[in-house]
């Protein structure tokens, strides 16, 4: 073959130049745009890297934008709580300050001016926000976390930022653990509130009034006679006339009714250890402490953990009259037919020695001496004893606020310490060592008091297993039963130990609003076929929750509000029929729902502005200790304020350094995001973009080799030329 001068043309520059201008055009291009490649066609290896670091780098800024917005909150609750350990310090100060009796009522008013005004300032920092959202709100950040009265209007649910791959990190500190939570290292302790003086003192002769004494408080080394008195002064080393009565409950949540019988010698110490022991106090093994404090009054202190059940209550009698061969302090003395054994029959007594001593008492029995350890300004209920306060334990009305009927006990899970529920089943709360053995089955409530239109009621709420015909309750003292329905099908008469808050509330309502079940057939279905017994049950119930409600608060005391009105007519008193039998042998109450019961000093559950105000209280009633007689019967005093400050300041402290911990884990993981998006984007600089020195190097060296091709291509031009001519 002849090999022509366009052959060698075409091979020389038309191949040749098209490659070339296309090299040119590439890195013209990638000098232009600073990337390598332009489109996934360019080079499919680069695209899907490229775009895998892409993918990476955006949920790395998500993740460094969700962490930073955390970061923001945690440090703002930080720095607030530094603000909450600043004012509770200066609280506590302040308490130091006025916790002794030289303090002026003016100076103490003062302290207690200054001390509302940094109640105020806490609430406002609780109310604190970024932005318009509250940062102790928990998850409802739109809601002002504490109300004007101290109750906390948010959630519990925690916000946690997306700081890397299925890893979260919690950036919030909600309301309900800053101001409702609770502390499992914690001991409850509790106090009585009736002071209690040495009457030997005060009577160094018991027969001769006119000899003087002095006025003394009595000690752990006080004698028996020493604090129940005497009406002669012959010490009696030999009868056991002094009888205590203590109802009670232990950490372990298994509720009590012991009886303590002392003689004149008996110290007040032996009194204490009895005390301990009908707590289950051993030789080798303490469940509680119980000591007294300066004013007398008796300090029980949990040695177990984390329980808030422990409870107590106390009365002491002594029949001065020991000649006609009865004892009235003895509840279980033969003379006490009708009601043998109930702590009722010392209603007759007389509560103030002085007036027994002087001769001027009124009581029934004027030679009955009923000694009060713990007083409240509760009501007894329907037909409960009436003349002592302090008489009664549980048997008390629930405290009334307008429309609103409260509760003082707050029901406990046993289990986990943790607040009831309405669906809580009552024997998880319940102490189900009494009547049968692990089971609510023949245990028997009485309901008491007035419905919303001023009607007395005395209602018996039974507690059967299905096997016993489920459980009812009743009007008239169990002529007339009404089943107490389940929730499941088939709709029977609830078991026992499975009905829960919920059904016992819903019987309560039904009672204290006049709405009881109706007969069946007295409501029909569109289609004419008639209720039967469980839908006029429901029926009821839906009726009654338009005039009224009944439920478990916050802090699991059952409460009743009449819808509609600013004043109730209604009471209530709710509490177990074996209430005050001390019968030996006898089953104690199962349950407590509302108590004239010691004060709590320190237990593992906070309430935090709740306590602020006690603690606030106890000055303004210039109260230094507690005393029933002084101010709020149920306030714990400057001295015990001082401990519960001290808690509040250890519970902030526990929070404020779980939030410390949550900004060191966001500003770790957002220095960590912040290295790997900076490496993230290095790596994928290195395989998109384009080297710009390189790029120009290669474009001169393409240009020099246009620029050869095209001198060559006119060189061979030139020759052709040549040979043609």
């Amino acid at each position: 073959m002849r090999i022509t001068s366009s052959m060698y043309y075409d091979n020389v520059y038309g191949t040749n130049n098209s490659k070339l201008s296309q090299k040119l055009f590439d890195v013209n291009k990638q000098i232009a745009s600073g990337l390598n490649i332009q489109y996934a066609q360019d080079d499919v290896t680069v695209f899907t890297q490229t775009m895998k670091l892409d993918n990476e780098i955006a949920t790395l800024s998500q993740i460094k934008k969700s962490t930073q917005s955390g970061y923001k909150t945690a440090n703002q609750t930080d720095l607030t709580l530094n603000e909450f350990d600043t004012t509770l310090t200066r609280i506590k100060t302040l308490l130091v300050s006025t916790a002794n009796a030289t303090n002026s009522n003016a100076s103490l008013d003062a302290t207690a001016s200054e001390l509302r005004g940094l109640e105020s300032h806490l609430k406002n920092l609780a109310n604190t926000s970024i932005n318009g959202q509250y940062l102790f709100s928990g998850s409802a950040v739109d809601i002002k976390p504490i109300r004007d009265d101290g109750k906390y209007m948010g959630n519990d649910v925690a916000l946690n930022a997306f700081i890397g791959s299925r890893t979260q990190q919690q950036y919030n500190l909600s309301g309900a653990d800053l101001f409702l939570g609770e502390d499992i290292l914690m001991q409850r302790e509790i106090t009585s509130n009736v002071v209690q003086k040495d009457l030997s003192a005060k009577y160094p002769n018991f027969e001769d009034l006119s000899i003087g004494g002095t006025d003394a408080v009595i000690t752990s080394q006080s004698t028996i006679r020493d604090l129940m008195g005497d009406m002669d002064n012959i010490i009696d080393d030999s009868n056991e006339k002094h009888h205590f009565y203590i109802q009670g409950v232990t950490s372990g949540g298994i509720s009590f009714n012991e009886k303590i019988s002392l003689k004149d010698t008996d110290t007040v110490d032996n009194l204490l250890t009895l005390i301990g022991n009908a707590y289950g106090n051993t030789p080798q093994l303490k469940m509680v402490n119980v000591s007294l404090n300066n004013s007398g009054e008796i300090v029980i202190q949990d040695i177990q953990k984390g329980s808030s059940k422990l409870d107590f209550h106390m009365v002491g009698a002594v029949d001065f009259n020991q000649t006609d061969f009865n004892d009235a302090a003895d509840v279980s003395d033969p003379l006490y037919a009708v009601l043998m054994g109930k702590i009722d029959n010392l209603d007759a007594g007389e509560k103030d020695f002085d007036k027994i001593i002087n001769g001027t008492s009124t009581a029934i029995n004027p030679n009955l001496h009923v000694k009060e350890f713990i007083k409240s300004d509760f009501t007894p209920a329907s037909g409960a004893a009436t003349n002592i306060d302090g008489l009664l334990y549980d048997r008390t009305q629930f405290s009334k606020n307008g429309s609103l009927l409260s509760s003082s006990v707050p029901q406990i899970i046993k289990d986990t310490n943790a607040f009831a529920t309405a669906s809580t089943k009552i024997s998880e709360v319940a102490d189900l060592t009494q009547e049968t053995a692990d089971s609510l089955d023949a245990t028997q409530l009485k309901l008491t008091g007035q419905n919303i239109y001023g009607v007395s009621f005395d209602v018996q709420i039974d507690f059967k297993n299905t096997a016993n015909g489920g459980s009812t309750f009743s009007l008239d003292g169990g002529l007339t039963n009404y089943d107490i329905f389940n929730v499941e099908n088939p709709r029977i008469a609830v078991d026992a130990d499975q009905m829960s808050y919920r059904q016992m509330m819903d019987v309560m309502n039904m009672v204290i609003t006049d709405q009881l079940p109706a007969p069946i057939g007295t409501h029909t279905h569109p289609d004419t076929t008639p209720f039967t017994a469980a839908e006029e049950y429901d029926e009821a119930i839906k009726i009654s929750n338009l005039n009224g409600n009944t439920y478990l608060s916050d802090n699991g005391k059952i409460e009743f509000g009449q819808v509609g009105v600013t004043t109730t007519k209604a009471t209530i008193a709710l509490y177990d029929v074996n209430s005050g039998n001390f019968t030996p042998g006898s089953p104690t109450s199962v349950m407590t729902f509302n108590s004239n019961n010691a004060l709590s000093v320190r237990d593992p559950k906070t309430d935090f502005f709740k306590t602020i105000d006690e603690i606030i209280t106890a000055v303004e009633n210039h109260k230094v200790h507690p005393d029933a007689q002084n101010g709020d019967a149920r306030n714990v005093g400057i001295q015990n304020s001082i401990k519960m400050i001290d808690d509040l300041l250890e519970h902030v402290s526990r929070a404020h350094a779980s939030v410390g911990a949550q900004s060191n884990s966001l500003t770790n993981a957002l220095d960590r995001t912040t290295i790997l998006e900076v490496s993230t984007m290095t790596l994928r600089s290195s395989i998109i973009d384009t080297d710009v020195a390189e790029a120009s190097l290669s474009l001169t060296q393409l240009s020099l080799n246009y620029e050869a091709m095209l001198s060559t291509v006119g060189k061979i031009s030139k020759l052709s030329l040549v040979n043609y001519l």
